[in-house]
């Protein structure tokens, strides 16, 4: 809840903070007006942390240069084109820009730019009330021609003009408006929710590029499934990750199974607090999150309905690891996550065996293996997959995965379980043999290191004893 004289309080104190100050005083004497503008003046009123700060100006480019460069240790000019410099003054990274009065062509969401000349029209044309907020200074005074304050009041997300014109100029907008529902706990005014369902397809003029990297902001929120329900509800997932929205089987009144839709969002819901509970400070992981999201979109392309009134999705972790897989390589994902998160997505469902009878020590140093850099974030998503409303079986998964950490954990304390290697190297193997590298060396390699994974250490003499065996036996063969 908005409470309006603190969040006066903390504006005053953001004016008065050193590196505003400092610059304040600097564009008042150069003749020119600055302003903060958008996120820093919405969560100091909100009682947020406020990170880099963002200025905005009717000084132009070379004139933010000319009064910054002195105050500045550092100064970048990468957004020049568009009438941003960026500086780090006193220690903090800001930017300041040019007033701008962009227009666009509804080609493309690339505007034309164009330099503006009051305050009041650089915030009209932002993306919602409550980011068209702006603290002048050294007054200091807020200034809100939108209805900013009413909308943080209200907890609503409302653009400063018509939505249609507004989501019309730049598709992204509605991504955004997903994202900051998640980030500030918001609801959508009608309108804009409204224009957002009837603009869905104008999305398609964004690429890949900017469409992963507002998926990756709402990911990184506390609560991301506020937003992802809005991106279903107004069509605009069938366009992001359409493989989500593909997760609300229908469920008929002869095969009745859980709502895989909701039960993902509770997957995700309770992996963000394992997160938070396991790695308290760390920042998101993304990667697991995704994982969460998708650890089930196999699901739709392997359900079988069963007579007597079961449903089946044999093989949905392969089939959702594929997906997941091509999924990511659209939205132009880096390789790693690509690679994190369709192998999480396969391995999700490896321990549920575990749950049903003890596992050998082999089994346990073979999970360890197949999950390798993944250990952690798998027992993450493997504990969050349990969203069953029965109580004893949700208490007999949790102690089985309390028992397989503790087994992985033993067994990591005697045999350094982590490195997982054979107790002779490549190079071992090819002066016992005899032979130099190719082929048979790897072949060397993984029968060493299944008795590893079977047998545990053995000793390097017990090792060269079993290798030239299975060298003999392989050469007579």
């Amino acid at each position: 809840m908005l409470n309006m004289a603190e969040g006066v309080a903390r504006l005053g104190a953001l004016a008065a903070s050193p590196v505003v100050s400092t610059l304040a005083g600097a564009f008042e004497r150069a003749g020119f007006e600055l302003a903060i503008v958008g996120g820093p003046v919405r969560d100091a009123l909100l009682g947020r942390a406020t990170n880099d700060l963002d200025f905005t100006t009717n000084a132009r480019p070379d004139d933010i240069l000319r009064i910054v460069e002195p105050l500045a240790t550092a100064t970048w000019d990468i957004g020049r084109a568009f009438g941003t410099i960026g500086a780090k003054v006193r220690g903090e990274q800001i930017e300041i820009t040019t007033y701008r009065a962009d227009s666009y062509d509804g080609v493309t969401r690339k505007p034309t730019v164009e330099f503006g000349d009051t305050l009041e029209q650089d915030l009209a044309r932002r993306d919602f009330t409550v980011n068209a907020m702006a603290l002048r200074v050294p007054g200091p005074s807020l200034v809100d021609p939108t209805g900013g304050v009413e909308d943080l009041v209200a907890t609503t997300l409302r653009t400063p003009s018509d939505p249609a014109v507004s989501f019309g100029d730049d598709p992204l907008r509605m991504l955004r408006a997903a994202r900051f529902a998640s980030q500030l706990g918001f609801s959508l005014d009608p309108a804009t929710e409204q224009a957002m369902t009837e603009l869905r397809e104008t999305l398609s003029i964004v690429s890949p590029e900017r469409v992963q990297g507002e998926l990756v902001k709402l990911l990184r929120t506390d609560d991301p499934a506020r937003g992802i329900r809005l991106l279903v509800d107004t069509g605009l997932m069938q366009l992001v990750l359409p493989e989500v929205p593909a997760l609300r089987l229908e469920i008929d009144e002869h095969h009745h199974h859980k709502d895989v839709y909701e039960h993902s969002l509770t997957v995700l819901r309770q992996a963000i607090e394992l997160e938070h509970e396991r790695n308290p400070g760390a920042e998101p992981d993304v990667v697991l999150r995704l994982a969460a999201l998708l650890h089930d979109i196999g699901k739709p392309a392997t359900r079988k309905l069963e007579p007597g009134g079961g449903v089946s999705f044999h093989h949905h972790d392969i089939k959702g690891s594929r997906m997941a897989r091509k999924r990511l390589q659209a939205l132009r994902f880096d390789s790693d996550t690509i690679s994190s998160v369709s192998r999480l997505v396969e391995l999700h469902l490896r321990f549920f065996g575990y749950s049903e009878g003890a596992w050998t020590d082999s089994a346990v140093r073979r999970y360890v293996r197949d999950a390798g850099d993944e250990l952690e974030r798998l027992h993450i998503l493997t504990r969050a997959d349990v969203t069953t409303r029965n109580k004893r079986k949700a208490a007999r998964l949790k102690s089985a995965y309390d028992d397989i950490e503790r087994r992985i954990d033993e067994l990591a304390a005697a045999e350094e379980l982590g490195a997982m290697r054979p107790e002779l190297d490549g190079n071992r193997i090819q002066a016992i043999l005899g032979i130099g590298p190719g082929r048979e060396v790897g072949e060397a390699y993984r029968f060493l290191l299944d008795i590893r994974l079977d047998e545990g250490m053995i000793g390097e003499d017990a090792a060269e004893r079993r290798l030239r065996e299975w060298w003999r036996v392989r050469s007579d063969a």
